[in-house]
Formats: structure tokens, sequence, C-alpha cells
């Protein structure tokens, strides 16, 4: 089947908002597993009380399951029992997986059949991009007291999922195009249907009504230095998705050039982060090499 003819100019911004606006909405980010969410911050939590809401949700228990026998934990016997299960992933990494699984399974019903996409490829790009997100925060002084670090990393390229659903034609064009950057291959989105998907990702989710820092960092993520506020947040965004880039661990929908060990050091997001190279730079670099090392025994056992 041929390609569809190019359009000659973009969409003006009141049929983008309109086609936004009439993409589904995801019920996972108005309250992503509220009873779990409080028992997995709660410090009295009981294991067999968390494991009896998980076994409420088949998907999550199938995640469980399968990333705490994958290579990652290397254990001797195959584990079946949730409450050992929990035990062993600790409830961090539940909290993690609990917010993931709802939303992956809801952006997955927003794909149509007009666009071949290989999802899968973005499911490991975001869940890699919200582990190294929070990794690369940790190694700050800025503190956080919630998920929000998690949740701009898994949800920074949802922009893309409501692309397929709302200008499937012109991403079909997208895909067979190149660029060299990240921030290149946002401009040729940007001519091809006037926003690019940072836009329309933060746009979509300011209908949810999530919280600014996380639109910001949405929207800013390839260019963190332009974020009015929140910056820190932006900045971790870029620096994840170039360390999970050169990786190996694309996404999936866009063709721009392999990143080179250590390019992200020259990125702005890493000068916002971190400064001058200093105690908490080198701290960083260890983490982010230690994490990689990890990362795909991690997402084997995730998706």
């Amino acid at each position: 089947m041929s390609p569809p003819p190019a359009r000659k100019a973009p969409y003006a911004e009141a049929v983008i908002k309109r086609r936004i606006e009439a993409c589904p909405k995801l019920g996972s980010l108005q309250s992503i597993n509220r009873a779990l969410s409080e028992l997995l911050h709660s410090e009295q939590s009981l294991n067999s009380q968390i494991a009896q809401i998980i076994r409420r949700d088949p998907s999550l228990t199938a995640r469980l399951l399968r990333m705490v026998n994958s290579v990652y934990y290397g254990l001797s016997a195959q584990i079946n029992n949730i409450e050992e299960a929990v035990f062993y992933l600790g409830l961090r990494q539940i909290r993690e997986l609990s917010m993931a699984t709802p939303v992956i399974e809801e952006l997955e019903k927003l794909q149509t059949h007009s666009v071949t996409l290989p999802w899968k490829e973005l499911w490991n790009h975001s869940i890699a991009t919200a582990i190294l997100t929070r990794e690369i925060l940790s190694a700050t002084t800025f503190q956080i007291d919630d998920d929000t670090d998690y949740l701009i990393g898994l949800l920074h390229n949802v922009g893309k999922v409501i692309m397929a659903n709302a200008f499937p034609d012109e991403l079909q064009q997208l895909i067979g195009m190149h660029a060299h950057t990240p921030a290149a291959f946002c401009r040729l989105e940007r001519e091809l249907i006037g926003w690019d998907h940072a836009k329309i990702g933060a746009y979509y989710l300011e209908q949810h009504r999530i919280s600014d820092e996380i639109i910001t960092a949405v929207l800013h993520h390839n260019d963190p230095a332009r974020a009015p506020q929140h910056q820190m947040f932006a900045a971790a965004v870029q620096v994840a998705d170039h360390v999970v880039r050169h990786a190996g661990i694309t996404g999936g929908f866009e063709s721009v050039a392999p990143v080179e060990h250590e390019a992200w050091l020259k990125l702005d997001g890493w000068r916002i982060l971190y400064g001058a190279e200093g105690p908490e730079g080198m701290l960083a670099r260890a983490a982010l090499a230690n994490t990689l090392n990890r990362l795909p025994s991690m997402l084997q056992g995730l998706l």
C-alpha cells in the first residue's frame, strides 16, 4: 500500500486540540489503583494485605510473577506465591509495577489498526526511562516524596500514542523519516502536524488534570532549559531518555541516530541536574552504569 500524500501545511491549533480531546480518557491516570497505592505507602502494611489486592488484578499478578522469576533475581526455584513475590521485590518495585500496568494496558486500547507500530518497544523504552529518571534524581539533593519521578519517565512519550490515535496518517509518514536527534525529529513532527509529540502528550495529560510537574516535564523533556518551572524533572527525563536509547532501547517509533557513550554529559539536562562535574555528577554516573547493567533483565520480567 502506498503511503498517504504528504500534507502541504500543518493543522490549525484548534483542529489539533479537537482531535486530542476526542481521544479516549484513561482512568488509570485519574487514580492508579488507589487501594494498593495507599497500602504501599504505609509502613504498617503486611505482605498478605498487599497480595490480597494484587490478586484482584490478573495482569498485575502475571507481571509480578514474571518479574520475580526473571534472570534479574536468579532464584533457584520458581515462585508462584504472591506473598513470596512481594517479599522478594519489595514495596518500591511493587509500587512501580502497580503504576505501569494499568497505564500500559489502557494506552494499548488507544491503538488503531491503521498504523502498525512496535508497541512493546515503546513500553520497554517508557519503563526503562521511568526507572532511570528515578535513579538520576535520587543522585541529586532534590527531594521527592511521591512517585512523580517515576511517572514522568513512564509518560514522557504518551504523545506518540495519542498521535497514533489522532493523527495516524501523519504518524505513518513520520515513521519513514530520519533525524539526527530527538529534538530534530520533533521539528519534523511540527512541520507535518503543527505540534510535536511532547506538546501533544502534555495537552492530553492536561485534559486529565494531571499535576503541573508531570505536564511540564513531558512538554519540555527534549528541551528542559526552556521549562519555566520544574526544570529538574524535565532534565532528568531528557538524560534518562538518552541513556536508555544508548542502551539500544529506542522506543521504536522514530528513526534517530544512535546515542554515543556519555553523550548525555553534554546535555542541558545534565547541566541543570548536576552543574559542573562534582560529587553529585560522579555519583550519578556510577548509578547509571549500575542500572544499565540490570535494565535488560528487569524489563524481561516486566513485559
